[in-house]
């Protein structure tokens, strides 16, 4: 067998055509990365939902994932005060992670003071209001 065989292009390859080529292919690429990092924003975006949703559910608040995702996106949300708090308090503390130790105690009193911020206010107001019923 004859490995040997050559081909001629019917047309040759000029420098401007490569040129163009390498421009159109950065381009593609371009796009490509843009259009990957819209959905890590929206896939992040939608994980930090779902997280904090199931975070507070575990605790007992009963806020829907639509409820949580309005709060997080500014929308008036028709729910207790407490846990419309705790889901505010939780985006404080989500979006302070990435400053925290975790290993350092202050940092993981620091996170619980953001997240129990308000509520202890709430609850002595609504205990004071049933006591002078």
């Amino acid at each position: 067998m004859n490995n040997n065989i050559s081909y001629i292009l019917p047309f040759t390859v000029s420098a401007k055509a490569i040129n163009y080529i390498a421009e159109i292919s950065a381009q593609i690429e371009r796009y490509a990365i843009r259009l990957e990092q819209a959905d890590g924003l929206r896939l992040r975006k939608a994980n930090r939902i779902k997280t904090i949703h199931s975070s507070l559910a575990i605790e007992g608040n009963k806020l829907t994932v639509g409820e949580v995702e309005d709060i997080i996106n500014g929308k008036k949300v028709i729910a207790p005060l407490k846990e419309i708090q705790e889901v505010k308090n939780a985006i404080r503390t989500y979006e302070l992670y990435k400053s925290l130790d975790l290993f350092n105690i202050k940092d993981l009193l620091r996170a619980y003071g953001v997240m129990m911020e308000t509520l202890v206010i709430i609850f002595l107001f609504l205990l004071f209001f049933i006591l002078i019923l």
